[in-house]
């Protein structure tokens, strides 16, 4: 049994960018697990129209 593990989500969230303004897209988390429970979040990144990775540092989340 592990009790650290690293796990991959992947949402549909709204984000904003000031260019393109509210678009939906796919955002990755990567997340370290506990006993099943959430911890920490090591890194977050999301998919363009394009199909690049992009951090998502570069927008913030829609109001």
């Amino acid at each position: 049994m592990r009790l650290i593990r690293v796990k991959r989500e992947t949402k549909i969230e709204k984000r904003f960018t000031p260019k393109m303004g509210e678009l939906l897209t796919k955002v990755t988390y990567i997340r370290k697990h506990v006993f099943s429970i959430p911890i920490k979040t090591i890194h977050k990144y999301r998919e363009t129209y394009y199909g690049k990775i992009k951090d998502c540092k570069s927008c913030e989340l829609a109001k």
